[in-house]
């Protein structure tokens, strides 16, 4: 299980492709009294569509890339706070369609799947860290309670219901 930001790019695989280039790295975000390392960005490209995940070094459960590390073990505030350093990464990026920090966020990243799925929730603000390109308003029913991400992307804030 990952606590995890992942970025759903879409066709726009160069655009996945500088943020997964992001200098300088490696980042450590704050967390509590810790300083958590972030893995370098894996990049997957599958059927013309990018996906870019980055990962905390030691914060989930079973994680592969953290090989023998020691785990850190997060209170909630600590995993906010790192969160949030996750959400400033996400803010440098461009290009992107759909993105979440959380527990394993893929599976609502996917558009096709909001609009089909998920469009009571878009619409009630029950989707809390989501962030989503802007021009998806036109396709997708978000309420009231969506507000600026950065330029030319929204989303709901933890704590926006």
């Amino acid at each position: 299980m990952c606590f995890e930001l992942v970025v759903n790019f879409g066709g726009d695989v160069a655009a996945a492709r500088a943020a997964a280039g992001i200098e300088p790295w490696p980042f450590t975000l704050p967390s509590g009294d810790h300083r958590i390392p972030l893995h370098r960005p894996v990049l997957s490209v599958t059927d013309g569509s990018a996906w870019l995940s980055v990962l905390p070094a030691a914060v989930g459960y079973g994680v592969a890339m953290d090989g023998s590390l020691p785990r850190f073990e997060l209170t909630e505030a600590e995993l906010a706070e790192l969160g949030g350093g996750l959400y400033g990464l996400l803010a440098r990026f461009e290009g992107y369609l759909a993105a979440m920090v959380g527990w394993d966020p893929e599976p609502l990243l996917d558009v096709d799947d909001l609009a089909a799925d998920w469009a009571g929730e878009l619409a009630d603000g029950a989707l809390p860290g989501l962030v989503l390109a802007e021009h998806l308003r036109t396709r997708l029913p978000l309420g009231p309670e969506w507000v600026p991400f950065r330029p030319g992307h929204v989303w709901l804030p933890y704590g926006s219901r």
